[in-house]
């Protein structure tokens, strides 16, 4: 009865806060993901070029990347609530400063903004669940805070695209910082105020940096993350095009598969999260890998095929890939020192925003174009993919599995719920 009143009082405490995070992320994604089938319209109403449309696009995660190195030094320095609460505004300003212009340049400065604020959000929700999920449940709460990117999916992209047809290219943004100011409010009611260790007081910032990245498994956990983000996003910019000028599928058939990949993904993650708890996070990161090599190289061999039967490959895609980052990112946060997990988290999501940069690039140049209009080498693009996510394979062997936890297993279940409740601030 004891273990069941403290297990019921935890996730009373966890459930609300993993929730806000949730909604968190998915206004970041869904602000990173909006601007990119808006295209058509703001090269009408700017008279823009596709390569200036581009750039917007790139300084998004460009400046993402380079805030995230720089935010690094010094996130663990300060309370977690307090820089997510502080970077969100900042984040919530930007989306509507971008909502209101009408003028390149400054729309260009308006989503460099938003990527500088965006870019730092995702590492700081990863190391608050960190610091705050006891290690027997962070694989379902990872799993339920990431199901907030199949949401964007689903439901934030498709309503921003109406919206912009509907009535104008502003309203999807403006109506985004609408709903980031109720959650903020949301997040200064829920999220705790967890004490963190803030190393030493006179130690310098970049001694501290070099500090994090010295430590071979830091070396090793980050170019894992960068090995998965590669494995991703050699593939995922040319899907639409592959789909269409390959596969023959038609564009007005396309957004039912970001639908039932979506849906799918919501609970995916979720259910792998909830397993990588009980089977161990390495082992279930190397399940989900390899049927995410097979799904990989079948989509980027797929012939011309039914649309059901694209959709049932493509939905297998998205949720072996996805289904990846719950026990991953589970497995390395809870090895990182709690001193230095605000500052890695943000160092590893700069390596996964500028991977995703340079993969992209590199998939470009592999990629042609036949006579036909259809696609040439994508299948090279899905072998290459299928290397990066087997050398993470590999890598995730060589992790080993991080006890930072092993305190909370040698108390009982009173005295783990007091040491949880102990670091909070409410």
């Amino acid at each position: 009865m004891i273990m069941g009143r403290a297990q019921r009082a935890a996730i009373g405490i966890e459930l609300p806060m993993l929730l806000v995070l949730a909604a968190v992320n998915f206004t970041s994604v869904v602000d990173f993901l909006i601007i990119m089938p808006l295209g058509p319209q703001y090269l009408r109403e700017l008279n823009i070029t596709s390569a200036q449309f581009g750039l917007t696009v790139s300084a998004y995660g460009i400046a993402a990347g380079l805030t995230g190195i720089l935010v690094s030094i010094f996130l663990d320095r300060v309370n977690r609530k307090n820089a997510l609460l502080g970077i969100y505004a900042g984040f919530t300003l930007a989306t509507l400063f971008c909502g209101l212009v009408s003028d390149y340049p400054l729309l260009l400065a308006g989503r460099s903004l938003t990527g500088g604020f965006g870019g730092v959000l995702s590492a700081l929700i990863f190391a608050i669940v960190a610091d705050a999920i006891p290690e027997e449940r962070r694989g379902a709460a990872m799993g339920l805070v990431m199901s907030s990117l199949a949401a964007a999916f689903v439901f934030g992209v498709p309503l921003g695209v109406f919206l912009a047809a509907h009535l104008n290219v502003h309203i999807p943004f403006i109506a985004l910082a609408g709903l980031s100011s109720l959650i903020w409010g949301l997040a200064l009611r829920c999220l705790p105020t967890i004490r963190v260790s803030m190393g030493e007081a006179n130690e310098h910032q970049v001694t501290r940096m070099l500090q994090i990245l010295s430590r071979k498994d830091h070396q090793k956990a980050l170019l894992l993350m960068a090995l998965m983000t590669g494995s991703s996003f050699f593939v995922l910019p040319y899907l639409s095009n592959y789909l269409i000028a390959n596969v023959g599928i038609k564009e007005a058939e396309f957004p039912l598969m970001y639908l039932c990949g979506g849906f799918c993904t919501i609970f995916s993650v979720i259910l792998i999260g909830r397993w990588a708890d009980r089977a161990g996070k390495p082992r279930v990161f190397c399940v989900v890998s390899w049927l995410a090599i097979v799904a990989v190289l079948m989509l980027t061999n797929l012939p011309r095929v039914p649309v059901a039967a694209a959709i049932v490959i493509t939905t297998l895609f998205m949720v072996c890939v996805s289904g990846r980052s719950a026990p991953v990112m589970a497995h390395i946060a809870g090895g990182i020192d709690p001193r230095y997990r605000g500052s890695f988290m943000s160092l590893n999501s700069s390596i996964q925003q500028i991977t995703s940069g340079v993969v992209t690039y590199l998939g470009g140049l592999i990629i042609g174009k036949s006579s036909t209009g259809e696609m040439t080498h994508f299948p090279l693009v899905g072998v290459v993919a299928a290397g990066c996510a087997f050398l993470s394979v590999c890598l995730a062997r060589l992790l080993k599995y991080p006890a930072v936890e092993a305190s909370h297993r040698g108390l009982s279940a009173v005295g783990r719920l007091k040491t949880m409740v102990g670091q909070f601030d409410s």
